[in-house]
């Protein structure tokens, strides 16, 4: 059981991450759940608790705790292996099915050859897609796969990538590309 939550600090915090806890926040409020982590700025605890199983999968709801409000945390039970993997996997995109690597060197040359056909400057470091020195694109070669720090350039090449798959489908024997 602990008080003074927001003067404890990240190396006291992490004893309580990953561990069922019980948060006594103002007057009669009490909250239960997994501890996921805590902001190192507010103290505010992000609990998840791991609903009932539903058609389709798990479902999860996650509570923010603003650390200013904490009176009191209390252990209630240690994560076993499954939960802690549960947790750290909450909030992951969920997984692609991996493709070959025949396959995705097919979608990069495909993209490439989009982009060149756009008249944009393309090379190819590795296994990622540089476009004009300003922008990344990785596997699988998506709009959603593309990195810049520069929205304007982001947003535009998403939508040229976007276009293309409207223009031309993604079937090798079909694709002219």
């Amino acid at each position: 059981m602990q008080c003074d939550w927001p003067l404890l600090g990240p190396l006291q915090w992490m004893r309580y991450v990953n561990k069922q806890v019980k948060v006594k926040a103002g007057k009669d409020e009490e909250r239960r759940g997994w501890l996921l982590t805590v902001d190192p700025v507010s103290a505010s605890l992000v609990l998840v608790d791991f609903g009932e199983e539903e058609e389709g999968g798990r479902r999860a709801s996650v509570q923010v705790v603003m650390g200013h409000a904490v009176e009191q945390v209390e252990v209630l039970q240690e994560a076993d292996e499954e939960t802690t993997v549960r947790l750290q996997a909450s909030f992951l995109p969920p997984e692609t099915h991996s493709l070959d690597p025949a396959e995705l060197r097919r979608r990069r040359g495909v993209v490439r050859r989009w982009l060149e056909k756009n008249r944009l400057p393309v090379e190819e470091e590795g296994d990622e897609l540089k476009v004009a020195g300003a922008l990344t694109i990785g596997a699988p070669y998506g709009p959603e796969d593309c990195r810049s720090s520069n929205q304007i350039i982001l947003d535009r090449i998403q939508k040229l990538l976007q276009n293309r798959t409207q223009v031309q489908p993604e079937h090798p024997e079909t694709d002219p590309a």
